[in-house]
């Protein structure tokens, strides 16, 4: 069962993540936000560091030499500059190592106010099945979730995004499985 979402909830979650997480992932969150607010594209360094913050085991495939400064640049100047939602977010899937939820992430810091970061344990904390391979469909339906709650409680997305991840890695070890005695 997820969180009973509460704006009450909600501020609680996020207060609960920012306490644990206030030094180098909040600092580099806030860099290269502050470096997309001017700088719209990416470097290869921008992408490795968007990267690590947001899956740093899958560093191989991100950093991946196919990913050249020069590409990494022209697949995200092209994504920030795209009228389509669709081409905005599955351009960035040309770039080797990045599906949706780093996609999700690298449109977050570009666009904070429109994009929430897609994770699996927001998925989770949302009672939602994850399914085997993301789509354009499923990254829009959890993209208008996540801004109907910022929405219906005046909250930025990101807010939300922090609470509901936190919900889920404080209490999914409390979940029972089939079979299983808690």
């Amino acid at each position: 069962m997820g969180m009973k979402i509460t704006k009450e909830n909600i501020l609680k979650y996020a207060q609960k993540y920012d306490k644990d997480y206030k030094q180098k992932p909040k600092k580099t969150e806030e860099r290269i936000k502050s470096l997309l607010k001017n700088q719209r594209y990416l470097t290869r360094k921008n992408l490795i560091t968007i990267g690590d913050w947001k899956a740093p085991r899958a560093r191989r495939h991100y950093s991946n030499r196919k990913n050249s400064d020069q590409r990494v640049r022209k697949v995200s100047k092209f994504s920030f500059s795209a009228k389509n939602e669709k081409s905005r977010v599955e351009s960035l899937d040309l770039l080797s190592g990045v599906g949706y939820p780093i996609a999700s992430t690298i449109l977050h810091f570009a666009f904070p106010n429109k994009y929430p970061i897609m994770d699996f344990r927001v998925i989770r904390t949302l009672s939602w099945q994850k399914p085997s391979t993301y789509s354009f469909n499923f990254w829009q339906c959890y993209c208008e979730k996540i801004k109907a709650i910022s929405n219906k409680y005046n909250l930025p997305i990101r807010t939300v995004d922090k609470a509901l991840w936190k919900y889920d890695e404080l209490n999914s070890g409390r979940r029972k499985t089939c079979g299983q005695k808690k």
